[in-house]
């Protein structure tokens, strides 16, 4: 009877709870609608766009559950020009800039004017430290500065023969899968193998340590990445979508104990104890002389001599080492590199003719270029790499949040909500501001009619790129590493790798769609979106891969 009774208290003290939450948050709601109407009426431009989709979350739930987000964009950009408004959870609004002139002001500003939207730097800083991801104004532009010589020039073309080392033990573990194969081919997962090259080769070339991800070494840092990759089938996404989105509004949801966040505090912790471990070898191997000055040819060693510097210009603190040590350059390289070439494969599969053209130029080039000739003598090599990116971005769009009121101009007029056409629009403290990177890279309105075909002819015709393209200031005319002060310091880096990986795999083996060239591909959440084939488990990528015989 007792344990009916409190049962009974229980499931009425649980809804009641409930229901004073569900008031609460309403009555936030409301309030911060409110003021936020105020705000925005009297000193913000108000602009046209599409209308709220949702009560609670507006479009925010239409693009978290899309996977072409760049051509929801697209159609708004048509509708209501290239400057526009989408209403975002709980009332608010978020401004949308896909005008190149309107662009270039956002990034020159960029982190001084606009920066993280709070609930993710408060997550940013919480899994990364203080940073380069999360820092601000001066703090941003000394980690910048230190960290720029690590990814120059001069350190990548030393580093490329760990590109070459990594995608030739790949190549010789397909050889060997194609041998014990019944056939003249086998089908390769090649997502997972572009997970291994990435790590492995971010491992050896920024902290010189081998994670020997391609010789089958478990390691508790592929283990937690590989964890991310069958996490949204393992759990209920669109909860999860609810909480990331209502996080914008109240930051303390993004600290709930659900799937997502407890695989993020274990990755935290593996890669906090991975950093110190090898930050205090390398310094004790400083130390001891062991190293001969070879610690300047890593990422590591250049952190390490910022940090020992006795200029406060340059100086990190240990904190920052580590944050970028080992969590922002590994994370943000093993995702982001690894899911560029395995879209690679993927539209160099669906694209025979493509796969031929280039496997044709790397034959009649003969040896493997080095880094100066992958960047200057393989032109159709170039093309294919950067329509890779261009119609792929590892990053989807770029938001931040005013801090300071700001003025943008843009290049075509727009009509505000009130009918009036303005060449420019007042930007309110508090009022985030959205760069759509898959938009930009793939509008037709920027690209030309065939904006949304894999081409890398655009890349080698002279005046090939057209005019609006031309108009964005990215690199090569993308978004795809976004642009001022906050363009990515890897890009170089990633290009390399990517083309170097490509030279290698694409001379000796052909890749066709294992269920043909119709196969669909989905995508799924894991740190980035990533690709994989409609039906597998995971993030499963598996390619009929054949030695070729030309």
């Amino acid at each position: 009877m007792l344990v009916r009774l409190y049962d009974e208290f229980r499931i009425t003290t649980r809804s009641v709870a409930v229901l004073d939450a569900s008031a609460v948050m309403v009555s936030i709601w409301i309030l911060r609608a409110t003021v936020l109407a105020a705000r925005r009426k009297s000193k913000t431009t108000r602009l046209r766009g599409p209308p709220r989709t949702n009560l609670i979350y507006g479009v925010s739930k239409d693009l978290f559950k899309s996977s072409t987000t760049g051509s929801l964009f697209e159609q708004w950009t048509k509708e209501y020009g290239p400057v526009y408004e989408v209403p975002t959870p709980l009332g608010g609004n978020r401004i949308v800039l896909c005008d190149p002139k309107a662009i270039a002001h956002f990034c020159a500003r960029e982190p001084w004017t606009y920066t993280l939207l709070p609930f993710i730097r408060r997550f940013m800083e919480s899994f990364f430290g203080n940073g380069i991801l999360t820092a601000r104004g001066e703090a941003h532009k000394r980690q910048r500065k230190s960290l720029t010589p690590a990814f120059s020039h001069a350190t990548v073309r030393n580093i490329t023969p760990i590109f070459y080392h990594s995608a030739y033990k790949a190549k010789a573990a397909w050889e060997s899968l194609i041998d014990a194969s019944s056939g003249d081919s086998a089908i390769i997962e090649v997502q997972n193998w572009m997970n291994h090259i990435s790590l492995d080769t971010i491992g050896l070339a920024a902290f010189s340590h081998d994670f020997g991800s391609l010789d089958g070494k478990p390691a508790s840092v592929t283990k937690i990445f590989d964890s991310f990759g069958s996490f949204s089938e393992r759990s209920k996404i669109i909860t999860d979508a609810d909480l990331i989105l209502l996080a914008q509004v109240f930051p303390l949801l993004s600290y709930l104990p659900t799937p997502r966040n407890r695989l993020l505090q274990e990755m935290q912790e593996i890669m906090e104890d991975i950093s110190n471990t090898m930050l205090e070898r390398t310094k004790n191997e400083k130390q001891k002389g062991a190293l001969d000055g070879k610690e300047e040819k890593s990422i590591i060693g250049v952190l390490i001599k910022a940090n020992d510097t006795d200029s406060a210009e340059l100086r990190l603190t240990r904190e920052e080492v580590v944050a970028q040590q080992m969590k922002i350059i590994l994370t943000a390289g093993y995702e982001t590199t690894s899911t560029s070439l395995t879209w690679a494969l993927i539209e160099l599969a669906r694209n025979p003719s493509i796969q031929s053209k280039l496997r044709e130029e790397l034959l009649t080039f003969g040896v493997d270029p080095t880094y100066d000739q992958l960047n200057s003598t393989l032109p159709y090599l170039d093309g294919v790499v950067h329509e890779t990116l261009r119609l792929h971005p590892p990053l989807t769009e770029f938001t931040r949040v005013a801090v300071e009121d700001d003025i943008i101009t843009i290049s075509e007029p727009v009509y505000t909500k009130s009918g009036d056409l303005v060449d420019q629009i007042a930007v309110t403290s508090g009022t985030q501001v959205c760069i759509p990177i898959a938009c930009i890279n793939r509008s037709t309105a920027i690209w030309g009619a065939d904006a949304k075909t894999f081409l890398p002819e655009r890349w080698l015709k002279e005046g090939a790129i057209p005019k609006a393209a031309q108009e964005v200031q990215g690199y090569r005319h993308l978004m795809t590493f976004v642009d001022g002060p906050r363009t990515c310091l890897g890009k170089g880096f990633a290009v390399a790798e990517i083309k170097t990986v490509l030279s290698v795999l694409v001379k000796d083996f052909v890749f066709e769609m294992r269920d043909g060239p119709g196969t669909q591909i989905e995508f799924n959440l894991g740190m980035i979106l990533r690709p994989k084939v409609a039906g597998e488990d995971g993030i499963r990528i598996p390619l009929r891969v054949s030695r070729y015989g030309g």
